[in-house]
């Protein structure tokens, strides 16, 4: 569960990046690209040297963190 949870956590945040960038929100893209960061250096390792099935948690939470950052986005700046 902690790697589904913190593929889907990364994600969601790239997600939500991507759009502050291409929309210009300066200021919130710079503290979401450095939770991105902060998030990743917990996820090197376990998915490094993990298995299959470690591989295919982490990116199944990363297929819905996709999601639900585009939803979040969508919210807030919507």
């Amino acid at each position: 569960m902690s790697l589904f949870l913190t593929g889907f956590i990364q994600v969601l945040l790239v997600s939500l990046n991507v759009w502050q960038v291409s929309h210009g929100h300066f200021l919130s893209a710079t503290v979401v690209g450095f939770l991105i960061s902060l998030v990743w250096t917990f996820n090197v390792k376990k998915v490094a040297f993990g298995n299959h099935l470690d591989r295919i948690t982490y990116a199944s939470g990363a297929a819905l963190g996709t999601l639900a950052g585009m939803l979040i986005a969508r919210t807030i700046y919507g």
